[in-house]
């Protein structure tokens, strides 16, 4: 894999570690991405984040996007707004685009609060788009496990499935979360988002990413949260939702697309490790 400078950044809690390898190739193994992530004997993070040349002449970088399990997935709201903060900071601009493997993301940089905003495109809710395994009613998946039934299911890029119960805190999360991440309903598993109604303009929201676990905060089940809310009629389509991180804005808007904001922060920079190397 070889010495290489990173960033270690986070949005809410949700952390990253950030390689730019738009000099060179960094093409790490599934096994070295787990070692790395390793909170006792790495670095630590929940997503490592490699940045490339854009193959959109659009976009300022493309984010490739691993998750601590070492899959790779296709989107990640929380490392967004990180990424075009750095962006952001080499380019000295308020905006920023960054190409993914959902799309292109719109991102600009408020001053002087520093707080990211991110377009983070439409939100799908179409069976064959989330994806599941067949053609059920999206707004009340048939799946029930303990006291969690009949979620809602949003593709923000990636698929969430969103539980509303009456109290976030009560659910244990790290036994149901990945029994329902695998279920059979999802081919591509799915991320698993715990709301709570707080009321029609707030949402209380714990989140079990796929391949990585409970996380502080989570972006794009943020977003899946807001929409799920208000497909159900229990909010309006702009929300604040509070994860274990903090807070985030969300406002899923007419034209179908979903603006999401919040901070994104340094931690600090390092160096990997080269293969082999003690982690300690």
């Amino acid at each position: 894999m070889g010495t290489r400078d990173f960033v270690k950044m986070h949005g809410l809690g949700n952390d990253f570690v950030v390689v730019d390898a738009r000099a060179g190739d960094f093409l790490p193994t599934a096994a070295a991405i787990r070692d790395l992530a390793d909170r006792r004997t790495g670095i630590g993070f929940d997503q490592l984040i490699t940045l490339t040349l854009p193959t959109d002449t659009r976009a300022d970088i493309f984010m490739r996007i691993h998750n601590a399990d070492g899959g790779e997935v296709a989107a990640c709201g929380n490392a967004t707004r990180c990424v075009a903060r750095l962006v952001a900071r080499e380019t000295h601009a308020k905006t920023a685009t960054i190409q993914t493997g959902a799309g292109l993301l719109h991102a600009s940089i408020a001053a002087p609060d520093g707080m990211v905003s991110v377009d983070m495109g439409l939100a799908r809710t179409q069976w064959r788009d989330i994806p599941l395994a067949r053609a059920v009613d999206t707004l009340d998946l048939p799946l029930q496990l303990g006291p969690l039934r009949h979620p809602v299911a949003v593709s923000m890029g990636n698929p969430h499935a969103v539980f509303f119960v009456a109290d976030a805190a009560a659910i244990d999360l790290a036994d149901l979360g990945p029994r329902l991440e695998c279920d059979p309903l999802f081919p591509d598993r799915a991320n698993i988002g715990i709301a709570q109604i707080i009321d029609a303009g707030n949402i209380r929201l714990r989140v079990w990413e796929r391949g990585v676990g409970i996380t502080r905060a989570c972006g794009t089940g943020a977003c899946a949260a807001a929409v799920a809310a208000a497909r159900r009629g229990l909010t309006r389509r702009r929300v604040a939702i509070a994860l274990d991180g903090g807070d985030l804005d969300l406002h899923w808007r007419d034209d179908g697309h979903v603006l999401m904001t919040g901070p994104a922060s340094f931690s600090f920079s390092g160096q990997l490790p080269a293969p082999g190397r003690d982690h300690g």
